[in-house]
């Protein structure tokens, strides 16, 4: 019998994403979020999970990608990080998927830039190819982020 790995999947922009079951708290919609002034662009704000502050972050803004249309409001997958829990804002829910492992692949050469950075690598399924990503790097800054002094200090 071929292990399996099961994966909490969602969708970014078009692109199939998955993350590990075991790093997933919850799954919940949208949430009101405050805003954080001065933080990362990544950082949408933060949100109220039954008394928990969570800091919410955009996955399209972390990868770089084009922002979500205005009229699509984003998901909450909500996960366990060494932090705290963190809330990875995307696109569309999937499903939980059961993955064999000799389907795993690591992170293709061809990738480049911050998604060479955020994603462990990618399981061949028979439609589509599934991004592992790591929440963990994902939920990190940067290495690009520095506050830039103002004039005068």
């Amino acid at each position: 019998m071929t292990d399996c790995k099961q994966f909490a999947t969602f969708f970014l922009n078009g692109l199939f994403f998955g993350v590990e079951v075991l790093k997933v708290q919850e799954v919940i919609r949208y949430q009101h979020m405050t805003r954080v002034p001065i933080a990362p662009a990544m950082i949408q704000g933060l949100i109220n999970l039954r008394g928990q502050i969570v800091t919410a972050i955009d996955l399209r803004r972390r990868f770089e990608m084009p922002p979500r249309p205005a009229e699509q409001l984003p998901m909450n997958v909500v996960v366990r990080t060494d932090d705290g829990a963190v809330s990875l804002l995307v696109d569309e829910i999937g499903d939980v998927l059961e993955i064999p492992e000799n389907t795993y692949e690591s992170t293709p050469e061809t990738l480049t830039g911050v998604a060479r950075e955020l994603i462990r690598g990618v399981y061949k399924l028979k439609e589509r190819l599934l991004l592992i990503l790591d929440t963990e790097q994902a939920v990190s800054l940067p290495a690009t982020f520095n506050r830039q002094p103002t004039k005068g200090n």
